[in-house]
């Protein structure tokens, strides 16, 4: 006691454990993997499932629930980016306190795209202090990037996750023949998560796009080659993220590509997906990596072959230095005031810069726009 004031010291460990499972056909009645979190039978669930989704299985949703003698609340959230909405948050909310579920054995169930399990995962985060919930992406966006993390979030005064929590789910279920009804520029968004992976991280994962990668994107990744390189993906963005769950460390490997991406996706006329916006950010961040001979020319030569191999046209007309300035600006500022901008260090490993200018920011665009207009202008650089 020091001048007649008390303090007392509180601490406490939540333990975070969660499986992401690797699960075929999940909605085949045989299938019990759904039924491995919470109680069986006689019980309740509350679905949130994606508007496009809702399209192809709804009949075969319903019925899995219902052969299980489940019964549950299927709510139909409307996809895309604009969606992810406070108002949506609500509308969900609301919905879900007029199905009054057990506080922790009736896990919510999202079946989605990554917009969607964020919303879902903040709902579940925020409903009665914490409900459990399960994950199931659809997009190969949500396969591999949004669904494995613990991380939830809405949009909110027209800038990206500015509200969201820490949040685990009790599991992710991967079914890679969701994908199968993706349309092709979605496969590339997702694939825009994949090459950032191979390039900051995981040189043999990209020797595996170099190789396989434009079959694996025709077939939707439902070969064999295209099963690994999804297992290779996901199992590189868990080792990043296991050790750094809440991001106590701000320098992120699986930051790149996300530093000039969110101002180019959440510009005003922006129609990016969030995949297209980290692969112009990946472009931008290797050529400043070539100007500090942190990759060879031969190196930059290789990701942008890559891209082409791949079939991946950059729309980057909303690039200009002044919006990527800013860009990096706001980023500072989520990163608590430094820029902590991950660029590659060689195919395969990255530092982590402090000090980028904005003249290199302004030679940066003037060598992308020079690429786009003579396609080999890059590989004299």
């Amino acid at each position: 006691m020091t001048n007649g004031m008390h303090k007392w010291h509180i601490s406490y460990q939540r333990t975070i454990e969660y499986e992401v499972v690797n699960s075929h056909d999940l909605f085949n009645p045989q299938n019990d993997a759904l039924l491995s979190v919470g109680k069986r039978g006689n019980t309740r669930r509350f679905v949130v499932v994606d508007s496009n989704i809702e399209k192809y299985y709804s009949t075969g949703i319903r019925d899995y629930f219902k052969y299980h003698n489940i019964d549950a609340k299927i709510l139909t959230f409307p996809a895309g980016e604009k969606n992810k909405s406070i108002d949506n948050y609500l509308w969900v909310l609301r919905e879900l306190d007029t199905f009054p579920i057990n506080r922790r054995d009736e896990p919510i169930i999202a079946i989605g795209g990554g917009v969607l399990t964020d919303v879902v995962g903040f709902v579940a985060s925020s409903y009665r202090r914490g409900v459990p919930h399960i994950k199931i992406p659809t997009t190969l966006m949500g396969y591999i990037d949004a669904s494995v993390g613990i991380k939830t979030g809405i949009n909110f005064n027209s800038n990206k996750n500015r509200l969201g929590s820490f949040e685990p789910p009790k599991k992710v279920f991967l079914d890679r023949s969701f994908l199968k009804t993706l349309p092709k520029r979605h496969i590339l968004n997702g694939v825009c998560e994949i090459i950032k992976l191979a390039i900051i991280k995981d040189f043999p994962l990209f020797e595996l796009l170099e190789s396989h990668g434009a079959e694996c994107v025709d077939s939707k990744f439902q070969d064999d080659i295209g099963a690994s390189i999804l297992d290779h993906s996901v199992e590189g963005m868990l080792e990043e993220l296991q050790p750094n769950l809440f991001e106590e460390d701000l320098a992120r490997k699986v930051d790149f590509g996300h530093t000039f991406s969110y101002g180019l996706e959440t510009f005003d006329d922006s129609q990016l997906l969030h995949g297209e916006a980290v692969l112009i950010d990946i472009v931008i961040s290797a050529i400043l990596a070539r100007a500090r001979n942190l990759l060879s020319k031969q190196e930059l030569n290789r990701i942008f072959d890559l891209i082409a191999k791949l079939g991946i046209v950059l729309n980057d007309d909303l690039v200009n230095p002044d919006l990527l300035r800013k860009t990096l600006e706001e980023r500072t500022y989520h990163r608590n005031g430094l820029q902590r901008v991950p660029l590659p260090d060689g195919l395969g490993n990255c530092i982590f810069v402090n000090d980028i200018k904005f003249e290199e920011i302004q030679s940066a665009c003037k060598i992308l726009e020079s690429w786009k207009e003579v396609n080999d202008t890059i590989y004299e650089y």
